[in-house]
């Protein structure tokens, strides 16, 4: 198959690339080309920049297009005119922040859905992230119809997670000391390998199946301890201390995912992270074992400047974990 990405040069589209060509397709790349521009010299590198320049795509013939980053309709309408009906089947990389605030978990690809009071806004925030992408998901159905695949991912995590979300847990487990753990563990927390994600959408795009469905797991019932537990497990040293500290206490001292990525605290749509993955699972989706996944990202983390952020200061985790301290000693 001849297959177009756009954007294929970090993380998610950087591994479905890797994946398609494995799998022995041919592959072009839409891109800026500001990050990778050595990645993949055996593909077709056409440069531009979806909010301002497609003239690359105004030539051109491919079995099937994955758009991995579009955020508001407008790009997804601009795609289409560009590619005008060349592109083939088409898949769109959504998120499950496309879900209005669920109440318990288990939702299954059909439940409501986020609504924006303003339709046409364009500022991509906390607030208009989920939004947006349904009103992106609308537009894929509208200009290439029913036969479109939409996949809405949980986080992804793995090797090249430039977010730094999934990285940041792992690097600080595993140089050990006593590790601030964000309550409450019993939260509902979701993943998805950015590789196995890559290698189940092309077999799906292969297939040119349609429809849409959650990139998330292991279950609906895995929880923020299973993970912050099965990490201090494959990483953590000899003598590392973790601390579950309570989730109001963190939010008195101003603390937010900013500071503890991942950490769904005070977040009332926490249960977005307890979608039903079998209808993924049942059309292939498979997900390595999360020891594997954490033992690559601590590798490749490894090869990689740490940024400052995301997560607290060692200063800062310490100040919390001494004040959280005084607070139970002074409570008993």
């Amino acid at each position: 198959m001849r297959i177009l990405l756009i954007g294929g040069t970090r993380f998610v589209g950087k591994h479905i690339v890797t994946a398609a060509l494995a799998a022995g397709h041919d592959v072009s790349i839409f891109h800026r080309g500001r990050t990778g521009p050595d990645l993949f010299p055996e593909c077709e590198h056409l440069l531009g920049d979806r909010d301002g320049d497609l003239t690359a795509l105004t030539s051109g013939t491919w079995d099937a297009t994955i758009d991995t980053c579009a955020y508001v309709p407008r790009q997804v309408d601009q795609l289409a005119g560009a590619l005008d009906g060349r592109g083939g089947h088409l898949t769109f990389i959504s998120s499950i922040s496309a879900y209005a605030s669920p109440t318990g978990p288990g939702i299954t690809e059909d439940a409501a859905l986020m609504e924006l009071d303003d339709p046409t806004v364009e500022t991509i925030t906390g607030e208009t992230y989920g939004g947006l992408k349904v009103l992106c998901e609308r537009a894929v159905v509208e200009r290439h119809g029913a036969g479109a695949l939409i996949v809405r991912p949980t986080y992804v995590i793995g090797p090249d997670d430039y977010s730094w979300r999934f990285p940041r847990w792992v690097t600080r487990l595993a140089a050990g000391g006593d590790v601030l753990m964000p309550g409450p563990r019993s939260d509902p927390a979701q993943y998805i390998d950015g590789r196995d994600m890559a290698a189940w959408i092309v077999t799906m795009v292969e297939r040119g199946a349609g429809g849409t469905f959650h990139a998330a797991g292991p279950s609906a019932e895995f929880t923020w301890g299973d993970e912050l537990d099965a990490i201090a497990a494959a990483v953590a040293p000899p003598g590392t201390r973790t601390e579950w500290v309570d989730e109001t206490f963190l939010l008195e001292q101003d603390v937010d995912g900013g500071d503890l990525p991942l950490w769904s605290g005070g977040d009332e749509g926490r249960w977005v992270m307890a979608v039903d993955p079998s209808a993924a699972f049942a059309a292939g989706l498979r997900m390595r074992s999360l020891a594997e996944t954490i033992a690559d990202t601590l590798a490749w983390a490894r090869t990689q400047q740490q940024p400052t952020s995301p997560g607290l200061s060692a200063e800062r985790e310490h100040a919390l974990l001494t004040a959280w301290r005084s607070r139970a000693a002074a409570a008993n």
